[in-house]
């Protein structure tokens, strides 16, 4: 399959796997990428050195292309962005914040740059700076969310830039991948289904919390901090959202939920940790390998495109 985004990145089908922190490691980018997708390490909060070691273990495994996912906020950003650039990594994408002054040692060095944006102002922005395309984020997706939902979000981006977008948020399934690219979009960004594949190493309970997840399981924190993640529920988030009504300060809630990522993630504590997981987790019902899904993603929107050609024009 062809689009603007297989064609950019070199990979066979338009599917990106989110920068997950403490989930995205070496395993799971490189098992994507030789699936044909996108893999992305996640570098998270982590330091330039871990970052490294990530990005040559993930050659190790894999001849194609990948990409690290570097959250600006990071205390060890520069040296990070400065490791990309060294090591040769094809593609970077950048969440909580603007890269723009990373933006020309990256393109110098070859590397194609996708900021994840959650309004049409800063995809614009960002096309101004040289981004090669955007991934166009709704509030449906799991951790740290803007407001707008994909549907309202994707095609106003679509309208407003001349690069190709990404559609991310609340894509579960392949009829989700058609939904996308009937707004617009060039190719998806999916996270959550893919932290149950076999070769993403975060602990079964974490994938056993999202398995059994329903359609109502996914709660917001945060709002009135101004920093809102999405989780699925469990003590946690009852504690917290209890407490952010009876106005604790922000010191208070950030006691809470202070390590709780990794809490879930590597001890599998999943009461008290933060399971970030998007609004999609109710459809998420089946183990898989990363290949198996990106094929059944494949057979499953191409499917849906037929079956509806079918219905509509009555073929």
């Amino acid at each position: 399959m062809k689009t603007k985004i297989t064609e950019l990145l070199q990979i066979q089908y338009p599917v990106i796997q989110g920068g997950m922190a403490w989930v995205a490691d070496y395993h799971l980018a490189a098992a994507v990428s030789n699936a044909g997708g996108l893999g992305i390490i996640g570098a998270g909060g982590a330091d330039a050195a871990f970052v490294r070691d990530q990005i040559r273990k993930t050659k190790e495994l894999c001849d194609k292309p990948f990409g690290v996912n570097v959250m600006l906020m990071n205390p060890d950003a520069d040296n990070i962005a400065k490791v990309l650039v060294e090591e040769g990594v094809p593609v970077v994408t950048t969440g909580a914040g603007n890269p723009s002054k990373y933006m020309e040692s990256w393109k110098a060095a070859g590397m194609k740059v996708i900021p994840v944006v959650a309004s049409v102002a800063m995809a614009k922005m960002m096309e101004r700076a040289g981004a090669d395309a955007v991934v166009a984020e709704g509030t449906e997706s799991g951790g740290h969310i803007g407001e707008t939902t994909t549907m309202a979000l994707v095609p106003q981006v679509v309208d407003a830039v001349d690069i190709p977008v990404i559609a991310a948020g609340g894509i579960g399934d392949g009829r989700g991948i058609a939904a996308a690219f009937m707004m617009g979009a060039d190719a998806v960004q999916m996270g959550t289904a893919f932290l149950v594949t076999e070769e993403c190493n975060i602990h079964e309970h974490y994938k056993q919390k999202v398995l059994s997840a329903k359609d109502i399981d996914s709660k917001v924190t945060g709002r009135t901090t101004g920093h809102p993640v999405r989780t699925l529920r469990n003590k946690m988030t009852r504690e917290y959202l209890k407490r952010e009504g009876e106005g604790a300060t922000l010191e208070e809630l950030e006691r809470l939920t202070l390590g709780g990522l990794r809490k879930a993630v590597v001890d599998g504590d999943t009461v008290n940790g933060s399971v970030m997981a998007g609004q999609i987790a109710g459809l998420v019902k089946e183990s898989t390998t990363c290949g198996v899904l990106i094929q059944n993603l494949m057979r499953q929107m191409q499917e849906t495109i037929t079956e509806n050609q079918k219905r509509y024009y009555n073929e």
